[in-house]
């Protein structure tokens, strides 16, 4: 898959998995995300209580990966993994991520009104790498 056919699937594609590290540990979540179409992805981190792991290992992570994929059949398949530094977005960057999200993030509903929304944090990875693979019928 060529850069610009990856980035096309990026922009179809509204979940994936994010992965963080510290010190050698690694923690991959699924989320969902918000892609500008150029070189940046965001993510939206609801906070419920004090602290999150996906904020407090993000905070950590120098260089994150995220993967996106599609598989249909054993030989109809894409995938997509864009690795970058990570980094909470400033204020004045959130209408940019607002955007993104609204274009092709997907919110499951599984927050409920009795849950306590501490604090919403968006961040974003910047695309320094973006590569794609797909099956021979894809």
């Amino acid at each position: 898959m060529n850069e610009r056919e990856a980035k096309a699937f990026l922009r179809e594609r509204g979940t994936g998995v994010l992965s963080l590290a510290d010190d050698g540990v690694a923690y991959g979540v699924p989320i969902s995300f918000g892609y500008d179409g150029d070189s940046r992805l965001y993510f939206a981190f609801v906070g419920f209580g004090e602290r999150s792991k996906k904020s407090e290992l993000s905070e950590r992570t120098e260089r994150a990966s995220f993967v996106v994929y599609e598989a249909n059949t054993p030989d109809d398949w894409r995938s997509v993994i864009v690795e970058g530094p990570i980094a909470e977005v400033e204020r004045s960057d959130r209408p940019a991520a607002m955007e993104a999200f609204e274009d092709n993030a997907w919110y499951p509903s599984l927050f409920s009104e009795a849950d306590p929304m501490q604090k919403l944090r968006i961040w974003g990875l910047r695309a320094e790498s973006v590569s794609g693979l797909k099956g021979e019928d894809a």
